[in-house]
């Protein structure tokens, strides 16, 4: 079928809001609303205040890094912003602290600094999307009459590392029991129940046709029943020749010590400069052809490809090759801040139904009470917003969205000053504030456009950790019954555009209960990290970080839809008529850069780019996962923590 034909099959003509938005600017497309969503966009120009239906996570659409978010700070970092903005209007008085950013690390800071205060503290919270919450933001669905919630960012609690006496103290204190959340609101055994499986999906373009393989080859189940597929039956309808299926079996399963006549030490130095890539081909060998079915693995983690991460890393994570190396368990020398952690265990987990976006809710239900209505961890799930109450007057803690900062600056001398002056615009309006303390609690990068006055060292320094892009990609479907006809539940599909596609994980919480029957509308889970292969760490990103931001909507539209035909068509999915509404999150600034040891040099600790960015800076001190060097949400809640206490302490 031709062009036109192709985007009518697949619904490309249906009934949703399009619109198009390339670097913010807007173009409405076509399509009208679809019945049950709210509009697409956002809602950068108007005022929470003043808005008693303002709802930033039921639109559909583009969100993550919306239009409206960044165009000023890339106006800044161009050096256009001054040359058109009004005159700054002082607000007048003057805070206890000013936050530069609403996501977990900056109300955390302000939980902090509240408690060292008191309650009566002044604080006011500045950010620049129309929602709060940073990277950890929901997308909310009203499908068949019935709330569906998916996360639009930060997926879960996790850590490779136990979480910290004070972010674990937190967490209490919001009423957030990881453990016996997961025990009592995770359903592990629902799609297990109706057969549904894993599934690895393989594209013409990259590997010549399509085929879907159903199975988890290690030992799969299938219901109650154990089953096992050997690898070499798992791959048998694969599209790869002989040879490449040969080489997979043997990687997955062989107990080959490919490094002989080494120590276990001696193994993992050298697995740490070389890429998992390069292990595969001129260490164990293998076809080149096994690199397009690997090449994916390390998108979820790092944002990158199997090309440019250490093999050692690899194994740590649990990706084969090294089953019969005999290397000790356990961390070593010259490892990634999650490798290493990982490998000598990790913290609990648990997943909210929106992901880490109840935490942002209870934390500004602990801020500010009347603008997230409930009291315990469960009924925040389902708690509507009060928008309007954010930025309330009368309440000594104000949150006030769609305000981006273009600068903060000490008045005075850095060393001996008392207050700071903030300034952001919202629309075309320039104001300004003074507080006592500042924590810029946004992304490093733009932390030099503004504080010029940084030392130069520590502005380079801030520039160096460059994030991580990606989009998550949420659809609503009419009903499940092709994922049910083809036995699946999620799919991992190396050469796809989208790198996994699943069903969204059932969690029952307080009043929100996941579908339960095949029947039912359902949202799917969509993850893209957008890279390029045989660059550096650090450039991978910025190509990236360019795509996402040159990717107009109705291409991840088109791209979305065409998956999923491929995917579920021969369960009897039909992508004009079963899909109901999508959202794209998209992330040109991801997640927090981790160092990279193929890439980056081994810093002592204190010469680290991560250390010398976030150094206090007269009464402004630095708090976000870039100040930690990764991107977990236990690392964004001890910099919130240090920052404080920096600048409380005497």
């Amino acid at each position: 079928m031709n062009h036109g034909q192709r985007d009518r099959y697949l619904g490309m003509d249906r009934a949703i809001t399009r619109r198009d938005f390339i670097n913010g600017a807007a173009a409405i497309v076509g399509g009208t609303l679809l019945a049950g969503s709210a509009s697409s966009g956002s809602y950068a120009d108007t005022e929470p205040r003043s808005q008693t239906d303002y709802g930033p996570p039921q639109l559909t659409g583009l969100r993550g890094s919306h239009p409206g978010s960044f165009e000023t700070a890339h106006a800044l970092r161009d050096g256009t912003f001054w040359k058109t903005a009004s005159t700054p209007i002082d607000t007048g008085g003057v805070y206890d602290l000013v936050v530069v950013g609403g996501g977990i690390s900056g109300l955390s800071a302000a939980h902090f600094f509240r408690e060292h205060a008191g309650k009566s503290a002044r604080i006011l919270i500045l950010e620049n999307h129309d929602d709060f919450g940073g990277h950890a933001k929901r997308n909310e669905f009203h499908l068949g009459g019935k709330l569906q919630l998916l996360n639009g960012g930060t997926f879960l609690i996790d850590s490779p590392t136990p979480y910290s006496p004070e972010a674990d103290s937190l967490l209490k204190k919001l009423g957030i029991d990881p453990p016996k959340l997961d025990e009592t609101t995770t359903d592990r055994e629902l799609y297990r129940s109706l057969g549904l499986e894993s599934a690895i999906f393989f594209d013409k373009e990259t590997f010549g046709s399509v085929k879907l393989l159903v199975g988890e080859p290690r030992g799969r189940r299938g219901g109650k029943e154990e089953k096992t597929l050997p690898w070499n039956g798992f791959l048998a309808g694969a599209p790869l020749s002989e040879a490449i299926r040969r080489d997979i079996v043997r990687i997955e399963e062989s107990k080959v010590d490919h490094m002989p006549g080494l120590s276990s030490a001696e193994k993992k130095a050298r697995l740490a400069k070389i890429s998992y890539r390069d292990f595969l081909l001129n260490v164990v060998k293998a076809d080149p052809g096994v690199v397009a079915f690997y090449q994916t693995r390390t998108h979820g983690m790092w944002g990158v490809g199997i090309d440019a991460e250490p093999a050692l890393d690899c194994w740590a994570l649990g990706l084969p090759g090294f089953q019969g190396m005999h290397l000790d368990p356990g961390a070593a020398p010259n490892m990634s801040y999650s490798a290493a952690g990982y490998a000598n265990g990790g913290s609990y987990n648990y997943h909210f139904p929106d992901g880490n976006a109840s935490i942002a809710r209870l934390l500004v239900r602990d801020l500010i009470p009347e603008a997230v209505p409930g009291h315990t961890v469960e009924d925040v799930v389902t708690a509507k917003v009060a928008y309007n109450q954010l930025d309330h007057s009368n309440s000594p803690i104000r949150l006030r969205l769609n305000s981006t900062v273009v600068a903060a600056r000490n008045i005075g001398n850095p060393g001996c000053s008392t207050e700071v002056e903030v300034t952001y615009a919202q629309g075309k309006q320039v104001c300004k504030v003074r507080a006592k303390a500042c924590v810029l609690a946004c992304w490093n990068m733009v932390i030099p456009y503004l504080c010029p006055e940084l030392p130069e060292k520590q502005k380079e320094a801030l520039h160096y950790l460059v994030k991580v892009p990606l989009v998550y990609c949420s659809v609503g479907i009419r009903n499940w019954i092709a994922f049910q006809n083809l036995g699946i539940q999620n799919v991992s599909a190396p050469g796809a555009y989208w790198n996994s596609v699943g069903l969204n994980a059932p969690i029952d919480i307080g009043d929100y209960h996941s579908p339960k029957s095949p029947n039912e509308p359902i949202l799917l889970h969509l993850s893209r990290t957008p890279c390029k292969p045989g660059l550096p760490a650090r450039e991978q990103h910025k190509a990236g970080r360019l795509e996402l931001l040159v990717t107009s909507f109705e291409d991840f539209e088109r791209k979305t839809r065409d998956q999923l035909a491929r995917i579920l068509a021969p369960g009897g999915f039909d992508p004009a008529r079963d899909i109901q509404a999508i959202t794209v999150n998209r992330w040109p600034h991801g997640y927090g850069y981790e160092y990279n040891p193929l890439f980056d040099p081994d810093w002592p600790a204190a010469e680290r780019p991560n250390v010398i960015g976030r150094k206090t800076f007269g009464r402004i001190a630095i708090a976000n996962t870039d100040s930690g060097a990764t991107a977990y949400t236990d690392v964004a809640i001890d910099q919130a923590y240090r920052a404080v206490q920096e600048l409380v302490t005497p």
